[in-house]
């Protein structure tokens, strides 16, 4: 039998020990727990639409129209006219020739990696994009090489022309961090070496550009210079699920081939039908994304005020750097008594001696949230 008892007690002991918390309700900006009411500076629900009315009238006529479960695999009978009408509307947002609708961000990017790469292809990722990009590139078994953060020399140094081609990967915002990738670069290297290129843009989708189409359009990008375009829909569109977009033979592989799609029963029809609903509110209401803007300036203005250290982010996550587990522990504990959320990252989801606050301003968020943070830090410095 596996030692489990101790191994856990290691964890405990080195503060690295994670938890649950049942949220018993959301309301917009707040969230109680065990009783207590917070306001909810770590959730990803970027643009406040997981409770918008408009969202739940749209949920509850798919639940009546399609019923709660879809009850197979897409290529059985789960795939439903609703499911159809969001990737053709996906698609059509995006400007490319199809999408594919997957449960999560992390089946499209299994699906995705392990479809497409030969045992002996070179994948090549930037070293903090997501742990289901790794875990995928693992997977493949293809030959990988995680490129140093945003350092497009770097790549370009490990590029290996002995091996069979392969694909450069990265998140666009990192999720830990909340910088962007230098997707111009990346896009001009691609083409100078014939590599294709996936980017997951879980956290750009729906935040950048100025109707929510991501980093592309936040770096004025040509829809085509993507090979394969990732987004998630949990996040800013405030549902659940993710879907991959790209050339009609890159869907009809996926659609062959991928595990993770092929042998996962399809989300709930009724998602996909309240999702509907997100993207128009993405596209008609530019507000969310400019009110996010305006915090993220307010709240970096005051931290580098307070000789905070922060992450150099221009996105809603902004990340103060502490180092020590046991230290950021006590910071996320001291926010938590002052009415506030804020989760302590540590190893191994960021690098040892690196844990962090990871704060997430949303469009629901107000100046006065911002304002209460600030005081709560400031507190916490003197503590």
């Amino acid at each position: 039998m596996l030692d489990l008892k101790d191994a856990l007690a290691q964890q405990r002991q080195q503060s690295l020990y994670r938890q649950r918390h049942a949220v018993s309700r959301r309301d917009n900006n707040k969230i109680i727990i065990d009783g207590r009411p917070y306001t909810n500076f770590a959730s990803n629900d970027y643009l406040g639409l997981a409770n918008d009315p408009r969202l739940i009238e749209a949920f509850k006529q798919g639940a009546e129209r399609y019923g709660v479960g879809s009850g197979a695999a897409q290529l059985i009978t789960g795939y439903s006219s609703a499911h159809q009408a969001l990737e053709e509307r996906i698609a059509a947002f995006l400007g490319r020739p199809r999408a594919l609708l997957f449960s999560s961000g992390y089946m499209a990017n299994l699906g995705v990696i392990t479809s497409l790469l030969a045992r002996d292809s070179q994948l090549l990722i930037d070293r903090r994009s997501h742990a289901s990009l790794v875990d995928a590139a693992r997977l493949s078994r293809a030959k990988l090489t995680r490129y140093h953060t945003r350092d497009i020399s770097s790549l370009n140094q490990q590029l290996d022309t002995r091996s069979k081609p392969g694909l450069i990967i990265s998140d666009s915002v990192f999720s830990m961090d909340g910088d962007i990738a230098p997707l111009p670069a990346l896009v001009t290297l691609s083409q100078q070496r014939g590599l294709p290129i996936l980017i997951d843009d879980a956290h750009g989708f729906g935040v950048l550009g100025n109707t929510g189409r991501g980093c592309l359009e936040h770096f004025s990008t040509s829809n085509n210079d993507v090979n394969i375009y990732i987004g998630t829909l949990g996040k800013a569109c405030g549902t659940a699920g993710a879907f991959v977009c790209g050339s009609e033979e890159l869907i009809e592989t996926l659609i062959q081939k991928a595990r993770s799609f092929i042998y996962s029963t399809a989300a709930p029809p009724a998602i996909a039908h309240a999702t509907l609903t997100s993207l128009d509110i993405i596209e008609q209401e530019p507000w969310r994304r400019e009110n996010i803007s305006a915090l993220v300036k307010r709240f970096r203005t005051g931290a580098e005020q307070l000789g905070l250290a922060l992450s150099n982010s221009s996105t809603a996550i902004q990340a103060v750097l502490i180092g020590d587990n046991d230290a950021a522990l006590a910071a996320s504990e001291h926010l938590k008594s002052q009415g506030l959320y804020i989760t302590a990252i540590r190893p191994p989801t960021v690098p040892k001696g690196t844990a962090r606050l990871r704060i997430t301003l949303c469009s629901h968020h107000h100046k006065n949230d911002v304002d209460q943070l600030l005081s709560a830090l400031e507190s916490w410095q003197a503590a």
